[in-house]
């Protein structure tokens, strides 16, 4: 099956491909995986096994990618009063990620559960540019495909990687931030089906219903946005992407 995405990486594009299918074949995806994040049966209980963690429970800011398959973790940082940053799906907007906290929502009387929808966030979360966010404590992302070793694939778009890389060069995700994501245990594949490039950034922590794994990973971290590895359509479709370069021409 064909997406946006398909055709940069052949062997991404079939591990993809397959573990869609796998999940469809067992009834294993809330609804059609196939093209997205998928959602998973047993999202909720990974959850509660990363709020257990102490590095959840250390994090005061958490960022977390937009998919449904994380609503249950959007909705657990909220609970716990964390600050929760949520990208806007796709970065289409130059203020490129949304801020939402317990706080803000009580005011304006909306529910946790409510907010935690990825579109709902949008109209209920502030909109916020990188200049106007705190340090990143943890951030989620979301997978298709992950392996034991730290390897992890999304939908092939390279948004997570981009997002990563950006709030690196403002300072806000450091060296040590750990970077997790909860899955079904279908999507973790052979540490050899993963292998990663030099700007993708590897996972520390794979979280599913049944287990945490510490990925230990040796995958160096990008340091900062890697120019040459940004693909024309990225940087046509991302307007904070050319802002960063115009900036950049304009500094040299």
């Amino acid at each position: 099956m064909k997406t946006d995405w398909t055709g940069y990486h052949q062997d991404k594009d079939q591990l993809r491909a397959e573990v869609w299918s796998l999940l469809k074949q067992q009834a294993a995806s809330i609804g059609d995986p196939f093209g997205h994040i998928p959602n998973f049966v047993g999202a909720d209980f990974a959850t509660e096994r990363l709020a257990n963690l102490p590095i959840w429970q250390q994090a005061k800011t958490i960022k977390c990618n937009p998919d449904s398959a994380q609503i249950p973790v959007r909705m657990q940082a909220l609970q716990d009063g964390k600050r929760l940053y949520m990208a806007v799906p796709r970065l289409t907007d130059d203020r490129c990620f949304v801020e939402l906290t317990a706080e803000d929502l009580q005011k304006q009387n909306i529910s946790i559960a409510e907010s935690a929808i990825a579109r709902k966030a949008l109209s209920y979360g502030k909109l916020v540019s990188f200049a106007e966010m705190e340090p990143i404590d943890l951030v989620i992302v979301g997978c298709v495909a992950v392996a034991r070793n730290g390897g992890r694939t999304g939908k092939g778009a390279g948004f997570a990687d981009l997002e990563l890389a950006m709030l690196q060069e403002f300072g806000l995700v450091q060296i040590d931030t750990p970077i997790v994501t909860t899955v079904h245990p279908l999507q973790i594949v052979a540490d050899s089906r993963l292998p990663m490039q030099a700007h993708d950034w590897a996972l520390n922590w794979i979280v599913t219903a049944q287990e945490v794994i510490e990925t230990n990973t040796s995958y160096p971290r990008p340091i900062g946005l890697n120019w040459d590895s940004i693909r024309p359509e990225q940087l046509a479709q991302i307007p904070i992407l050319r802002k960063l370069r115009e900036q950049l021409t304009n500094n040299q």
